[in-house]
C-alpha cells in the first residue's frame, strides 16, 4: 500500500539511520535515478524503521526512507514535488548479531567464517537485474557500500507489493521460474558471485550439530505433549535420517549444482499489485546448490512461520517439482524428473525435515498456539520423510 505522510519544507527526519544515513545530495541522486531524470531537488524526507517481524541473524537494520522532491526538465525545475520511498537495509557478517553471543567462544572464528554474508550487496550492484528470466525481477540497487567492518548498506527501490495470500497456483508459476533461473545462461555467470566459501560440512557442523541433533537425541524432547502427539511416529525415521547424515550431506555436495535464490519462500518472491510476476528480494543466500534447492522454501517457507498450513503440501509439492523441471526444460536443460526429486528430497530433510522439532517454541504458554506449531512442522518431517524414502541416491 502506497504511504502517505505531511512533512514541512526542509525538514530532516533521518536520525533514525545513524551512520547509515547518506548526504542529501547522495539521496538526491538516488532519486534522480530511481525516477530516471537528471536531477532532482529535495524538498522533505523522513526515515522510521521498517515493521518486520522475521529475524535474521544476517540483517542488523531495515529502514523505511521517504521524502518529497521536485524532478528536474527541460524547463526548470517542477516546484510541486513528488512523494518518493527507498527501502534501506543493513547486512553484516554474523558476528555482528546478538545471536553470536550465544556461539562457544572456541568455535567463534570458524562459526564467523561458515556463513556467508556478502552476496546480497554483490548481488544488488551486480547486472542481474538485466539477467533474470521473464517473470521475474528486483528492486533497484541505488546505491551499495561496503564497509570494512564486514558490514554493507544497500539503498533500494520500494515494492509496491499485492497483500494477497499466496494459492497453489502462484507456488507452481514461481516453481517455473525457479526452475527457469537455475538453468539461465545468463544467470550462470553470477551464480557464484560471493567469493565466501560454503560447504554443506559446514552447516552439518554448525546448524545441525549444535541446535538440532541435541534436542533430537534427548528423551525429554519427546516426552513433550506437543511433540508426543505430533511426531510421536515420525521419531524413528527423524533418527534414522540423523544417522545417515553424512551419507546425505556426500550425496548434497556431489549432486548437480545450479544457480540459486538460496532462500524462495513466498516472503521473498513479491508479487506487484497488477501483475502475475514476482519480484526477488533478500539473495543473502544466493550461490549454487542441488537441482531442485529452492523447491524447499518455496513449499515450507510459510508454514514454517505460520503463514500457511501443510494440509495440501505433498500435493501441491508434486506440482511444484514438475513445474520447476519443466522450467529448467525451458531454459533447454533437460534433467531427469526424479533427479529433481531426489536433489530436492535431500535439501529438503537436511535444512527443514530434520530442523522441524519445535524445539524454541517448547516452553510456550500458549498451548493452542503450540499445539497448531508442532501440527504444521509435523507435516514438514512426514512429508520430508516420505519424499526421501520415495526417491534414489543418483
Amino acid at each position: 500500500m502506497k504511504a502517505t505522510f505531511t512533512l514541512s519544507p526542509g525538514v530532516d527526519r533521518r536520525e533514525v539511520l545513524g551512520a547509515d544515513d547518506v548526504s542529501d545530495a547522495e539521496l538526491e541522486a538516488m532519486v534522480a535515478e530511481l525516477w530516471d531524470v537528471q536531477t532532482v531537488r529535495l524538498l522533505d524526507s523522513t526515515a522510521e524503521p521498517v515493521a518486520y517481524d522475521v529475524p535474521s541473524i544476517l540483517t542488523g537494520a531495515r529502514t523505511w526512507v521517504r521524502g518529497r522532491a521536485t524532478a528536474g526538465t527541460d524547463t526548470g525545475l517542477d516546484s510541486e514535488g513528488r512523494e518518493f520511498t527507498l527501502f534501506v537495509k543493513r547486512v553484516h557478517n554474523w558476528r555482528h548479531s546478538p545471536a553470536f553471543a550465544g556461539v562457544p567462544p572456541e568455535i567463534g572464528e570458524w562459526a564467523a567464517a561458515s556463513l556467508p554474508w556478502r552476496a546480497e550487496p554483490l548481488v544488488y550492484g551486480s547486472d542481474l537485474r538485466e539477467r533474470l528470466p521473464e517473470g521475474f525481477s528486483m528492486p533497484r540497487g541505488l546505491r551499495v557500500e561496503e564497509r570494512p567492518d564486514e558490514t554493507a548498506v544497500i539503498w533500494l527501490e520500494a515494492v509496491d507489493a499485492d497483500p494477497v495470500p499466496w494459492g497453489p497456483d502462484d507456488s507452481v508459476r514461481a516453481a517455473r521460474l525457479l526452475g527457469r533461473l537455475s538453468a539461465s545462461r545468463a544467470v550462470a555467470a553470477l551464480a557464484d558471485i560471493d567469493p565466501q566459501p560454503w560447504h554443506i560440512e559446514s552447516f552439518v557442523a554448525g546448524r545441525l550439530a549444535f541446535t538440532v541433533l541435541p534436542g533430537l537425541h534427548d528423551e525429554a524432547t519427546w516426552l513433550h505433549p506437543a511433540v508426543a502427539e505430533h511426531f510421536g511416529g515420525l521419531r524413528d525415521g527423524l533418527l534414522a535420517a540423523a544417522r545417515h547424515l553424512d551419507v546425505l550431506a556426500q550425496e548434497f555436495a556431489a549432486s548437480r549444482h545450479l544457480a540459486s535464490h538460496g532462500d524462495a519462500c513466498p516472503n521473498n518472491l513479491l508479487r506487484r499489485t497488477g501483475q502475475r510476476g514476482f519480484t526477488l528480494i533478500d539473495f543473502g543466500f544466493w550461490r549454487s546448490q542441488p537441482v531442485g534447492f529452492d523447491l524447499s522454501q518455496l513449499l515450507v517457507g510459510d508454514i514454517q512461520i505460520g503463514r500457511q498450513d501443510a494440509d495440501d503440501l505433498p500435493e501441491r509439492a508434486a506440482a511444484c517439482v514438475a513445474s520447476y523441471a519443466a522450467g529448467l526444460a525451458d531454459e533447454g536443460l533437460e534433467v531427469p524428473l526424479e533427479e529433481v526429486r531426489r536433489g530436492h528430497a535431500v535439501s529438503l530433510m537436511l535444512f527443514n525435515g530434520l530442523p522441524s522439532l519445535p524445539l524454541e517454541r517448547l516452553d510456550d504458554s500458549d498451548a493452542d498456539a503450540l499445539d497448531h506449531w508442532s501440527r504444521q512442522r509435523a507435516a514438514i518431517a512426514r512429508y520430508s520423510l516420505d519424499v526421501l524414502a520415495g526417491t534414489e541416491p543418483g
